[in-house]
């Protein structure tokens, strides 16, 4: 049995974390091999405006006990963005040691992006997730008067950047073969060269891999003029973010885009998302888009051992695009539950003729 625990958060995340369920427990109908149960907890930032934080002191000790965690969006308006950040995502990430932040992207059929036709694009952003710019080191004195100062230290340790392009390395070999790291040694000049030397010692042991450096901002540029030259990104928690955003966009829409937060030695629980945010504007409307949410529990199938289900959902996900069934930020005008819905139909098929 694979125990998920499901945090569908805030505006539209318990909306496309309810459609991704529906997908999964369709894919699981028919396996012997599957059985999935849910575990729902109403944390987020209802919870936080009710409680004082954002989920419960012992939420680790709990979560802890689950196979793989599931989350839909975290964020609302009248909660500051770092305090629904640093109160929920990121003590999870940390707490897990859930140093590998997996962003794949691919132009789907029946999406169009303003760049690429599908089968054309496919690019993995490997990201670091717990250290790098996003350490919770630094302050703020003399507040308020014309002498403030605000200082935020980046943390880079020889044991994070190691592993994490190690993990980057081992990907590029598993896929065509070519990696890129994203740097800005020309301007950061102690993190980011720290950062280079280590790539170019990993990469002494990979001869395999055809590997370089690139300042992010040319690469940003690189990706958006010559997508299809990419295979394997590997960046710090900010680069690393920002690129990811960058091929999220050129695949057609943010909404599709699904993240994979890993502990890959498997000592904790993994965490699995869609990369877009809680859009409160149209929380409640149906109109959200579950395409990132589905694609996410594809990817948790493949880490949990069921990649042949996870390939079941994300061609049933595909099918459903190219057959026109798309939501408004796609150019459709199909509703969240209708797109699941067909979704879910093209799954159960596909179980049916297996």
């Amino acid at each position: 049995m694979v125990e998920v625990a499901v945090i569908g958060g805030d505006g539209i995340g318990p909306e496309v974390v309810g459609a991704g369920i529906r997908v999964l427990e369709a894919a699981a109908e028919d396996d012997p091999s599957l059985d999935l149960e849910f575990t729902e907890f109403p944390w987020g930032c209802e919870y936080y405006l009710e409680h004082g934080r954002m989920m419960p002191d012992d939420a680790l000790e709990t979560l802890a006990a689950f196979d793989v965690l599931y989350l839909g969006a975290v964020g609302w308006p009248t909660v500051p963005d770092h305090v629904s950040l640093w109160g929920l995502l990121l003590p999870i990430r940390r707490g897990f040691d859930q140093y590998v932040n997996l962003r794949p992207t691919r132009v789907l059929r029946g999406v169009e992006s303003p760049l690429s036709e599908a089968g054309t694009l496919d690019i993995t952003v490997v990201r670091e997730n717990t250290e790098g710019e996003y350490s919770d080191s630094g302050g703020r004195i003399y507040r308020g008067t014309p002498h403030e100062i605000a200082i935020q230290d980046s943390v880079f340790t020889r044991r994070g950047v190691e592993r994490i392009v190690r993990y980057a390395y081992e990907e590029a070999g598993r896929r065509r073969g070519l990696l890129v790291g994203a740097t800005k040694s020309n301007g950061i000049s102690i993190t980011m060269p720290f950062f280079d030397e280590i790539f170019r010692e990993v990469g002494d042991g990979y001869q395999d891999v055809e590997a370089s450096l690139m300042h992010a901002d040319a690469l940003a540029a690189r990706l958006v003029l010559d997508p299809g030259s990419f295979d394997v990104v590997v960046g710090s928690n900010l680069l690393g973010d920002i690129l990811s955003e960058v091929t999220a966009a050129i695949s057609g829409a943010i909404g599709i885009a699904p993240s994979a937060n890993l502990n890959p030695e498997g000592a904790y629980p993994s965490l699995f998302e869609p990369i877009h945010g809680s859009a409160p504007d149209i929380a409640g409307k149906g109109v959200a888009n579950p395409s990132g949410a589905i694609w996410a529990g594809a990817l948790m199938l493949d880490h949990t051992g069921h990649p042949e289900a996870g390939q079941r959902v994300l061609t049933a996900l595909e099918d459903t695009l190219a057959d026109g069934v798309k939501t408004g930020d796609l150019g459709g005008s199909a509703t969240t539950d209708e797109v699941t819905g067909a979704v879910v139909e093209r799954v159960r098929n596909a179980n049916a003729g297996s």
